[in-house]
């Protein structure tokens, strides 16, 4: 194959665009796709702080180095789920890859902050594991955000992850939450805009240009992940796209186009500081919040229960060795 821009070698092919690049100019397809999303949605300026949600994944370590070789004024933070050896491994790959490029990185460790990690929650709560871990992620990071002066959080949400969300909330007619995606979600009262620079960009494209900058990231999932709808989801659109390359791209850039004005329409609820932490809420107290004084087996409005007892009492129901996985 010869390479679509210079017609040297081509290393990698892009299927739903009938293309092939060698590594330097697919470098730069990749970055001028993530240009593409900051400008036509207008995510941030040159100026801006962006506080990065960093996991020690393909995505969003790929998009920490673009926005910082774009020379944006980029800063990660790191979330500590207290998932093992699996965690351990994600946040070393993340400090390490802060280090060699002299960038500056935050790290939050849920049990220390909050008081669980999210086998406990899983263990203990209503909600799934994977449920609390996406739950804490989001008031963490707009949390931190605000906390820290941020104008806005970025995610390395990529095509994939995004067709396969929306394909999800289609199937079951989630039409509140079909309204909310969206590359950009605007700012409001207590809350930090957000922004999803990948969104134009398979998985297979941020795994490439990890590769070919010689990024190192965990490639394992996550050991609780099992059962995710999402990877159904995940799997079903990577069916279709092997036969009908260009699918994913279709189904989510054409909502983005056509079906996301229709859906705004649906009025939004009003939001009022929540009664524990005043964070924004449409009721008394958040969805982090409930979740939180469940698992800790508070009552919300109470003081907080002492921390040491309380991973006492996690380790006794799910011992650390049961969740640890290895990590070479």
């Amino acid at each position: 194959m010869k390479c679509k821009r210079c017609r040297d070698v081509a290393v990698i092919e892009i299927r739903r665009h009938n293309s092939a690049y060698c590594p330097a100019c697919f470098i730069t397809v990749f970055r001028n796709q993530v240009a593409t999303a900051i400008d036509r949605w207008e995510m941030f300026a040159p100026d801006d702080r962006i506080l990065l949600a960093v996991s020690g994944g393909k995505d969003s370590l790929a998009l920490w180095d673009v926005l910082l070789e774009a020379g944006y004024r980029a800063e990660g933070l790191y979330l500590g789920l207290g998932i093992g050896e699996y965690s351990d491994r994600s946040a070393e790959v993340t400090r390490r890859f802060a280090e060699t490029r002299g960038a500056a990185l935050r790290v939050v460790d849920l049990r220390d902050e909050y008081g669980f990690d999210v086998p406990t929650a899983g263990a203990k709560g209503s909600r799934s594991a994977c449920a609390v871990c996406g739950l804490s992620k989001r008031y963490v990071f707009n949390r931190a955000a605000l906390e820290g002066g941020f104008d806005v959080v970025a995610t390395g949400h990529n095509l994939d992850d995004e067709a396969a969300t929306l394909l999800g909330n289609t199937l079951r007619w989630q039409t509140e939450y079909i309204a909310r995606q969206s590359p950009l979600l605007p700012t409001a009262e207590g809350m930090v805009r957000k922004v999803k620079p990948l969104h134009r960009l398979s998985e297979l494209e941020t795994a490439a240009y990890a590769f070919l900058r010689g990024i190192d990231y965990v490639v394992q999932e996550c050991p609780l992940v099992g059962g995710n709808t999402q990877l159904r989801y995940k799997e079903a659109m990577n069916s279709i796209e092997r036969t009908s390359p260009g699918t994913k791209a279709q189904f989510f850039l054409g909502y983005l186009d056509r079906g996301m004005p229709l859906f705004r329409t649906q009025e939004r609820p009003e939001l009022q500081p929540c009664e524990q932490c005043e964070q924004p809420t449409p009721g008394r107290f958040c969805a982090f919040c409930r979740a939180r004084a469940q698992i800790l087996g508070e009552r919300l409005g109470e003081p907080p229960a002492d921390r040491e007892i309380v991973r006492e009492l996690s380790e006794e129901v799910l011992p650390a060795e049961l969740y640890r996985v290895d990590a070479t």
